[in-house]
């Protein structure tokens, strides 16, 4: 099984009557890891993100983090999420290989947008495996799709995700039903500043002869178990 590879989501949501709407993006169906479902703009951290985390300075994992979940946001929806550029300028030379130290200045960032939010380490799976980072953010705007890794974007309820049938994921399930319990973008950021964040690594055990995939309760999940039988696993 290879290495962990790191990862960074961008969760974004915006204030509407009745409740916080956050942005989805359903990935593309022929993807090999979780095609068709229903997931946060996010991806890969690559060595560009690094190289702009080492101008900038900070904890450098978390710094790249932060600067690939605003790249990998501009590249899937078009949105610029905590960055002072014109998306117009570096969206389509980003998603032609251009390499982010060049497009994207480092004084231009505000790292400070991003509210460190979670953090999931599935292990234990045949496929790949991906170590990664949720941030929140306020936003807002129309998203733009990039066609390619991702089939459209959308802002919704995280309830009205929950209820649908869409293919949602286990850990994207679970921040889901977190972000559905709070009455505002302010409380879920207020909230996520307050909680540390510990590294999420799910478990199998068995509850009453049935096999349940687990996380910690003391994490602000409403759900914390769920049956392996319904779980989707990228």
């Amino acid at each position: 099984m290879s290495d962990p590879i790191p990862a960074a989501t961008l969760v974004i949501l915006r204030d509407r009557p009745g409740g916080p709407e956050v942005l989805m993006v359903e990935r593309g169906a022929t993807l090999a890891f979780a095609g068709g479902a229903l997931v946060f703009p996010g991806g890969r951290i690559d060595s560009g993100d690094h190289a702009i985390a080492r101008a900038i300075g900070g904890e450098p994992e978390d710094t790249a983090a932060r600067i690939a979940a605003i790249r990998e946001t501009i590249e899937e929806v078009g949105l610029a999420i905590g960055i002072e550029a014109s998306v117009a300028d570096h969206r389509e030379a980003l998603l032609a290989g251009e390499p982010a130290e060049t497009l994207l200045p480092a004084d231009a960032f505000d790292l400070d947008a991003l509210v460190y939010f979670a953090r999931w380490l599935p292990l234990g799976l045949s496929h790949r495996i991906f170590d990664t980072r949720f941030y929140l953010a306020r936003g807002d705007g129309e998203p733009d799709a990039d066609g390619e890794e991702n089939a459209r974007a959308f802002w919704t309820r995280p309830a009205d995700v929950l209820a649908g049938d869409g293919r949602i994921i286990f850990p994207t399930r679970r921040n889901l039903e977190r972000l559905a319990t709070y009455a505002s973008v302010e409380a879920a950021l207020g909230d996520a500043r307050a909680r540390p964040v510990r590294t999420v690594t799910p478990w199998v055990e068995d509850r009453g002869g049935v096999p349940h995939l687990c996380i910690p309760d003391d994490l602000g999940y409403p759900v914390t178990a769920e049956p392996m039988a319904s779980a989707e696993r990228a």
